[in-house]
């Protein structure tokens, strides 16, 4: 018999295991890992055997919505869930699931967040979330990070709210710290200092959600702001508009990542760092991809 294959994903535990579907935030993964177990534990199950359950025409639509190639509906999810013998619970947690992955608006994404931790056993509420959640709900809990960085900053909720542009009220930066602090990254240093614990902090690769969406949105409507805040030798807007060959595209992006490196090492071998300064980088298609008539 086929044997499930093992990974470092909180959905999976063992080959044995059933598998937690309270565990991804991506409900493609989920699936995938689903029909890998069932396949190794259960006599005969397959895509024909899924579609029957499912009471789907196509064998191959379990795969299709697998590798990203289509979408499901509502009406679709609750049968997927049914096929693959999922509880009331995790079937409503797996339906809300795709409402997630797949809303339009960065509004229905973070409404559907808060009914996936709703849904979610308490044992299953993965600290990452909380720490995305809590680092990047509000634009100056990074700046103070990277404030805390400076030799003379001052674990002082005033000294703090003053030295931020724009500046916040000392309440705001004392709840900032604390959201810090909890989270591991400002501790005090050997003569009692806060300062960062490591370098930056990175999002890596996993989804994550409205969280970071919303960061982003604050963070591009703060250089919107800057225009009119700071003289020219203080910043730099700039855009190009081009015209490419779409297969370059990832490169592009390859580019940017490899720039936003070099701009961190720059950023951390520099003197005597005093100033926080934030840089935003953009790529977005201004046409829509080219249509082709058979």
């Amino acid at each position: 018999m086929e044997k499930a294959r093992k990974s470092g994903h909180p959905g999976f535990v063992d080959d044995a295991t059933p598998v937690n579907v309270f565990g991804f935030l991506d409900y493609r993964e989920a699936l995938r890992a689903l029909y890998a177990h069932k396949k190794a534990h259960e006599y005969g199950f397959s895509h024909r055997a899924f579609s029957r359950r499912a009471g789907l025409k196509s064998t191959n639509f379990l795969k299709l919505v697998m590798d990203g190639e289509r979408n499901l509906s509502a009406d679709a999810a609750i049968r997927f869930a049914h096929a693959l013998g999922l509880s009331s619970q995790e079937s409503e947690f797996f339906c809300e699931l795709v409402q997630y992955n797949q809303a339009r608006t960065t509004r229905e994404r973070s409404l559907a967040h808060e009914r996936l931790v709703r849904l979610k056993p308490q044992r299953a509420v993965r600290e990452l979330d909380a720490q995305q959640a809590a680092y990047y709900s509000r634009w100056y809990i990074p700046a103070i990070r990277e404030l805390a960085a400076r030799t003379d900053f001052q674990a002082d909720a005033a000294w703090i709210a003053r030295t931020l542009e724009p500046s916040i009220s000392a309440s705001l930066a004392s709840k900032a710290l604390t959201v810090l602090t909890s989270l591991g990254l400002l501790s005090a240093d050997e003569s009692g200092k806060l300062r960062p614990v490591d370098a930056h902090v990175g999002t890596g690769l996993a989804p994550l959600g409205h969280q970071l969406a919303d960061y982003h949105r604050a963070m591009i409507e703060r250089a919107g702001a800057a225009i009119d805040l700071f003289q020219r030798d203080e910043r730099e807007i700039a855009s190009l508009t081009l015209c490419i060959d779409e297969r370059i595209l990832p490169e592009l992006k390859a580019r940017l990542t490899t720039f936003r490196r070099e701009l961190m090492q720059f950023a951390e071998q520099s003197g005597d760092r005093k100033r926080v300064v934030q840089i935003n980088f953009q790529l977005f298609p201004l046409s829509k991809k080219e249509s082709f008539t058979p």
